[in-house]
């Protein structure tokens, strides 16, 4: 609650306007009352047409005012409503965007983006209401409860009694709906969590033919939350009633024992109808704080579900002193001037993901050199992808260091450590946009010509020139509506196109051709420059021409050497390759 609050300060000074707006509004509206009594008492009663002329304008230009008041004070609200909202949203993308993987797992994506739409949603229309009525009731009402004794101080009891009577309904409320909130917001993730499922999965679920599986799973979700919608709203919906009922019938309380008073002449007639306005408006303010108990506990729950995520440090940080860094890497560069840009060294790397029992990486130690492709094989499971991941720091390593050009990655900035590698994940993910503005994800001010070379290498150029628009080919979300092989060939243009120190090849060819591989291979190598090239395979033929080739067995290396020395010195190795090659054809590589 603390961390969402602090995004009001910079707006104190409208604040502290909406208070003089409402004190203004509050005042006016407690003298509408005693000018009406007026009226009636010294106008009507004593037929005084030029008095009730006179009162009449003062009530209107009062009444006038006050709106003027009202509508300034609501528009603020909005304002500052508004313009918090979009603060809180802007921290929470800032902070999603900078977590690592780690952090991320905290959260399920479908949560995330409950916190930042509907949770963000219910403080803004909190906050509205605060300011509005927070302010406003309080001055309204305890104006209106000193008017009113000082009207008819015989007939004070009775506004107690009404107050007695909301309260007890207000704490039958609280009691039964206020638990309810929480668990609202959590089965709407719940619901959204499904929803995104069903639309990343849908050519899954045709496939195996579990529509009706998805939508019994999704009716199952949607009925619980409808459910707990129903009973909130049908209780929320009893408040109203009951309040128009207490009202009337306070009202005919007032009049019956006003009646009284006034036959003994202890009250005069227009002083009964200004109770009566002060006794509603005591009511309605009392009613508009009690609402305000009712929906703060639910911003509450909100904004601690958005502290969550605000409140969670990311573990992968930029050093301390980044200039101070900077200057000693540029030392330690100069004095080692036989390391070349793009020199990567694995020293004694260790690697367990959060609250995993046992390490993925262990004692993991080799060199990749720039000009050359050091390639990674292994096993599913045996840590590629998790090796390399820890390279432009997703994750940090538990045990040794990782050093490019002699120094460690954690010793750099987040931002600099990114901008000398080019990076192909796994899953080749593409932006709703072009083909162009993806390919500009790696350089901002590509020009055509830059991204026409990156696609040829790409080997991407090919079905470029046969789409109707070329670069400017819209592009879905996700990359959908292209194919998996094309999409491949698009991130790995968007990587080439940075032109960077280090490439890192995520299994990236999975989804090619073996004649588009090779093609693409060889385009790499005529083209790579100095660059150092790691590649996560799992076919033999992509890596066969590999300068080195790192083979992981459970975490470990279990071999270090070209295609033909591990053929030869690494079980491991040879086991994976018989199992993509014949003998014949190893025998004719390893010659």
């Amino acid at each position: 609650m603390k961390t969402v609050m602090k995004y009001y300060r910079r707006y104190l000074p409208l604040v502290i306007a909406i208070v003089g707006l409402l004190f203004g509004q509050a005042m006016c509206e407690l003298a509408l009352p005693g000018y009406m009594s007026d009226i009636i008492n010294n106008g009507i009663i004593k037929t005084d047409m030029d008095y009730i002329y006179k009162i009449g304008i003062i009530m209107l230009i009062v009444a006038a005012v006050s709106a003027v008041f009202s509508i300034s004070a609501n528009g603020v609200a909005a304002r500052v409503a508004a313009f918090t909202s979009r603060d809180i949203r802007s921290a929470l993308f800032r902070r999603v965007t900078a977590f690592s993987k780690a952090e991320l797992e905290d959260f399920s994506t479908a949560s995330l983006i409950t916190r930042s739409t509907n949770d963000v949603q219910n403080i803004q229309q909190t906050t509205v209401m605060a300011l509005r009525f927070a302010i406003f009731a309080p001055c309204m009402g305890i104006g209106a409860l000193i008017k009113a004794v000082r009207t008819s101080p015989g007939l004070t009891w009775t506004i107690g009694v009404g107050l007695i009577c909301i309260v007890c309904i207000m704490i039958i409320l609280f009691i039964a709906v206020m638990p309810k909130f929480k668990v609202l917001q959590s089965k709407l993730d719940r619901l959204n969590l499904i929803v995104k499922e069903r639309l990343e999965g849908l050519l899954v679920i045709r496939a195996f033919n579990t529509e009706k599986y998805e939508e019994d799973r999704f009716d199952v979700a949607n009925i619980d939350l409808t459910k707990l919608n129903v009973f909130i709203n049908r209780a929320m919906s009893i408040l109203m009633p009951a309040m128009t009922l207490i009202m009337n019938l306070l009202g005919i309380i007032i009049v019956w024992f006003g009646a009284k008073l006034v036959d003994t002449n202890s009250l005069m007639i227009g002083d009964i109808l200004a109770f009566l306005q002060y006794a509603i408006q005591v009511i309605m303010s009392f009613l508009f704080i009690t609402m305000m108990f009712i929906l703060l506990p639910r911003a509450a729950v909100s904004a601690n579900r958005i502290g969550e995520v605000l409140d969670k440090e990311p573990t992968i940080l930029d050093p301390e002193n980044a200039g101070d860094a900077k200057s000693s890497d540029s030392s330690k560069i100069s004095g080692r001037s036989n390391v070349k840009k793009g020199f990567i060294e694995f020293k004694n790397v260790s690697f367990a993901y959060p609250d995993a029992s046992e390490n993925t990486l262990e004692d993991v130690s080799f060199t990749a050199e720039p000009g050359q492709t050091t390639a990674i094989i292994g096993s599913t499971g045996s840590g590629k992808s998790s090796l390399v991941t820890l390279i432009p720091r997703f994750y940090d390593v538990t045990g040794g260091e990782i050093d490019i050009d002699g120094i460690d990655v954690r010793d750099q900035t987040q931002h600099d450590l990114h901008q000398r590698i080019g990076l192909v994940p796994q899953k080749g993910l593409l932006f709703s946009g072009t083909i162009a503005t993806n390919l500009m994800y790696g350089k901002e001010d590509a020009t055509d010509e830059e991204m026409i070379e990156a696609c040829e290498t790409a080997q991407a150029m090919d079905f470029i020139r046969e789409m109707p628009d070329g670069l400017d080919t819209p592009v879905s979300q996700g990359g959908t509506s292209v194919s998996g092989g094309q999409k491949q060939r698009l991130a790995i243009a968007r990587a080439l196109i940075k032109k960077p120190e280090i490439f890192i090849f995520d299994d990236s060819f999975s989804a090619l051709d073996f004649k588009t591989d090779a093609a693409l291979r060889k385009a790499l190598k005529e083209r790579s420059g100095d660059s150092t090239f790691m590649i996560v395979a799992q076919r033999i033929n992509t890596i066969m021409d590999a300068d080195k080739i790192i083979v992981l067995n459970e975490g470990r290396i279990a071999g270090i050497g070209t295609h033909r020395e591990l053929l030869k010195t690494c079980g491991v190795y040879k086991e994976i390759a018989l199992s993509q090659l014949s003998e014949e054809e190893l025998g004719r590589e390893g010659a």
